[in-house]
């Protein structure tokens, strides 16, 4: 009888490389590739004492494609980046661009005035402004300390 070793990280290494070839793009139609990794838009959010600014990260759309709603408690937005198709000759074409409709639902830490929002768009960045609502900024909580111990 022979003894081998284990070693459980080549089991590991080997389960990794079968997962990696299923996902290859060769291995996938293009269809189901579309469907299955639908891009979002990155977002920034920054808060300061007085509103909060969200920044959208969306190159390639115009902002008659995009659809922004905002509630007391959450920014919803959505839009479709539309693909250019040309026929100007033969040969092959590899893209790695994700077009077709996207929606993102962003929830906001605090409750906003939502009539007071501001945007900007420019260079592919949406920037909005989201006022904080009135008794958000006010709001102090004082914590109990006497039953800590």
């Amino acid at each position: 009888m022979t003894l081998v070793r284990w070693n459980p990280w080549q089991e590991m290494n080997t389960l990794q490389r079968q997962i990696n070839n299923l996902f290859a793009d060769e291995m996938l139609p293009s269809t189901l590739l579309e469907r299955s990794l639908t891009k979002v838009p990155a977002a920034e959010l920054h808060e300061s004492e007085e509103a909060i600014h969200l920044k959208l990260e969306l190159p390639g759309i115009e902002a008659k494609d995009l659809d922004v709603q905002v509630t007391e408690k959450a920014v919803y937005i959505s839009g479709e980046r539309k693909s250019e198709t040309k026929t100007e000759g033969k040969g092959v074409t590899k893209s790695e661009f994700h077009y077709g409709k996207f929606q993102r639902l962003i929830p906001l830490p605090t409750r906003i005035q939502n009539t007071n929002v501001t945007a900007d768009y420019k260079d592919g960045i949406l920037t909005l402004t989201l006022p904080k609502a009135e008794e958000e900024k006010k709001k102090v909580v004082k914590l109990n300390l006497e039953s800590i111990g």
